[in-house]
Order: C-alpha cells, then structure tokens, then sequence
C-alpha cells in the first residue's frame, strides 16, 4: 500500500488538488536556501517549493501521465503554496488551535482508514520516507485549512427552502436523488444475423442459465464461466446504476426487484441477458428504526470516586426492581440535565445517533424492561426500552439529500471565489 496516496486521501477532502506537504526530502541538508514568495506577513521558501514539487511530479508520475515543462508546473505549484499560506495566516489571526487531543484523533482516524494501529502506521510511513512529526504537522494545517474554510464560507451559505423545492422538481434533482443499483449480469451473445438456430440455442442456454440460479447456483461463478459480457470475469458485476441508464426493459423493471432477485431472460440487440439486484440505496422508501427509551445517567465526580458511582446506580436499579417509579428516580436522581426533568425520557431516537455502549445494552434489551447498569463515556447509566417502530423518513430524506447537494453546489461556487479575493487583496512579491 502506497501511504502516501492513502494519506493523501483522507487529508484533503476540501483543498485544491491533493498532494501531502513535504517529504523525506524535507530532511534533506539544504546547502542554500532562499525566499521565493513574500505573502503577507510570511514567506515561502525554495526548500517548501522544491519538496511540494518533487511531490507532485512524484503523483502525476503514478498516474502515468504525461508531466507539463516544469517551468509551468512550478508556478502552479507556486501558486498554491500561496494561497494554502494565506488561509493559515488567517487561522493564526482567527485563533484556530487544534489541540493535541483532537490531532491524536485525526491520527487515529487516517490509521483506521488504512486499516492499522497507530504504531503500524507510524512505521508504514516512515518505510514510505515520510516521519511521523512531519505527517502530524500536514494533518495539523490541513485542519486548520478547514475551519478556516467552515468559518469564511461554509456558514455564510443559505440555501431557502424554495431552492429546496424547486431543485427536487427539476429533472436534475430526480435524477441524482433518485434510486441507484448495484447490478451483476450475464449475457448470452447473439451475433447479428444469426440463424433462427443459433437464437434458438442461445435462448434455451440462457434458459438453462436461468433455472440453475433459480435453484441456488452460484450467479457470478456462472457468470465467469458463461457469460460473453466484459464484466464476465468480474462475475458480471457491472456496479452502481440508475434506472434511467438501462436499457429497456431493464430500466421499467428493475425497481420491482427486491435484492438478490434475477431476471429472466431478455432478449436484447446484443444477445440474451439475465441481471442480478445486488443492493440499493436511496431514491424510494427510506425506513429508519426507531426506539423509545428513557434512562438515569449517574456521572462520577471528585466528591464521588467511580465505585461509589457504580454502587449508586446498582442501589436506583435495585429500587426499580423492587417496584418504584422509574421517571420518579431519574427526576430525583439523573445528572442528564436533558431528560431528568421528563423522568429520563429521551422519547423516540435513531440509534445511531447514541454512544456505541448505549447503542448495544439498549439493543439486547427486549421492550418494556429495564437493563442492568451498564458504563459509557458520559457516565453509569440504567435505560427502559419503551417501545419500538420503524419511520419512513422518505419526503425528510430526499429534503435533506436535495439541502445537501445544494450546499454542496453552492460551497464549490462560494470557495473558489473567497481564494480569489483573499489573493487579490494580499500582498504577494513573487521572487522567481
């Protein structure tokens, strides 16, 4: 695994381009060193220009392009070492810090990404050429980057709920909210002018075809060994579609399918083909699972140690065992300042949206009684499930996927022109 590309990958997701700040090449001895750019209050230096160059000429090369004359590929190098130096003068005077805890989360999380610990990645980069402070220092300015970015763009965009509306009206809004496919297929191929017995054979091959997935055969083993598709080799997995990207009849029927279905046999231009429903996503019902639960958190303190905590909320469990009232005992005794006052009702929530220790008590808990006294993060804690139900939340999520490509659309918009202001009002004497 190449820890450069990855890294790179989960640094950037709002800059420009994507290329990692320095190298090994930064620990290189430079015999001379000079300013190449005065920004501000700041400057750039030959030794940051030729390290970020080394690194782009080093990513257009996996790529397998062709490298611009490097005279061109310097200025634009160049240009944006500028404009990522000015958003981080703008950090600094805006007193965006980020804590050592919120960088070692950062850390972690780029880790997990790439499927290893922190010490595993730690060793992975340094094998790469890259140190582990230098790769610490990159994720820091790119956070700072980023609320910078959060603060002078992202909040000041508003998007009305006309925009709303009208965008899920448009044909653009139904198509890229409406629901996608992942298909596999196998192909049966019928070249032009066959005879009516070679249509024939193929229709009663893929006949053939058909009833042995019917009856539980293997649909990609099938595929690799039969079909005369180009994703025959991939078991026929074509990947994610639309509807309105198939052909007919394939595209007024495919949302019929439940998942893992097939279709029989249609005869098309190209031959036979027989499609598989992989998965789905988004477009039509959108259900969510939801659970009504009330709790008491008990929070340990520096007049109160852990233990004492535990056998506090053992004591409150044993009293609900014994028969009194649950919302009475969180009134009297929760520390969740917002659900103590309602008795610890949290009313209906998504789960997802609990801690991973709430999540998982409150789940293994049958409806209508109480669980056991359980830790999370927040605390100690004894929840009731009160009841259980599934929402369709489709109209709430198709609003919120249209809000969402919005922003989206009009952030892109809105950044490109804050980077142009703010380097048409710096001061910047390029030394080139």
């Amino acid at each position: 695994m190449n820890v450069k590309t990855k890294l790179t990958d989960c640094l950037r997701p709002l800059l420009l381009g994507a290329v990692l700040l320095g190298t090994a090449a930064q620990a290189e001895v430079q015999s001379i060193d000079r300013v190449v750019a005065i920004v501000d209050n700041d400057v750039i230096m030959q030794s940051q220009l030729d390290d970020r160059l080394r690194e782009v000429q080093n990513t257009i090369a996996k790529r397998g392009a062709a490298l611009p004359p490097e005279h061109v590929l310097s200025q634009q190098v160049l240009e944006r070492l500028i404009i990522e130096n000015l958003q981080l003068q703008i950090g600094d005077r805006s007193g965006i810090r980020i804590t050592d805890e919120e960088l070692n989360q950062a850390i972690g999380t780029i880790a997990q990404r790439n499927n290893m610990s922190v010490e595993q990645f730690r060793a992975a980069l340094a094998q790469d050429g890259l140190s582990f402070d230098d790769a610490r220092e990159q994720v820091r300015r790119e956070m700072i980057i980023s609320r910078v970015r959060q603060r002078r763009v992202a909040e000041r965009i508003q998007v009305t709920d006309q925009e709303v509306q009208n965008f899920l009206a448009s044909d653009l809004g139904k198509m890229q909210l409406s629901e996608e496919f992942h298909l596999a297929n196998i192909l049966i191929p019928v070249p032009e002018s066959s005879s009516p017995e070679t249509i024939q054979a193929a229709d009663k091959q893929a006949t053939q075809i058909y009833q042995q997935l019917k009856q539980g055969a293997d649909f990609a083993q099938l595929a690799i060994s039969s079909s005369g598709s180009e994703t025959a080799l991939e078991g026929g997995d074509m990947g994610w579609r639309k509807a309105a990207q198939l052909p007919a009849p394939f595209d007024g029927m495919i949302g019929a399918l439940s998942v893992g279905d097939v279709t029989e046999p249609m005869r098309t231009p190209g031959g036979f083909i027989i499609i598989k429903l992989l998965e789905k996503r988004g477009g039509g019902s959108q259900v969510k699972d939801e659970v009504h639960v009330r709790h008491i958190l008990i929070k340990p303190s520096e007049i109160r140690s852990e233990a004492e905590t535990e056998r506090l909320v053992q004591r409150l469990y044993d009293r609900i065992m014994a028969g009194e009232d649950f919302a009475e005992l969180a009134k009297a005794f929760s520390e969740d300042p917002g659900s103590a006052l309602n008795g610890g009702d949290l009313n209906w929530i998504d789960p997802s949206s609990l801690v991973p220790e709430f999540q998982k008590v409150m789940a293994n808990t049958a409806s209508g009684e109480v669980s056991k006294p359980f830790k999370s993060p927040y605390g100690w804690h004894v929840l009731e499930v009160l009841g259980r139900r599934a929402t369709d939340s489709s109209e709430e999520f198709r609003k919120q996927a249209a809000l969402n490509a919005l922003r989206n659309r009009k952030y892109d918009e809105e950044l490109q022109a804050w980077l142009r202001q703010i380097r048409d009002e710096a001061y910047v004497e390029v030394k080139l």
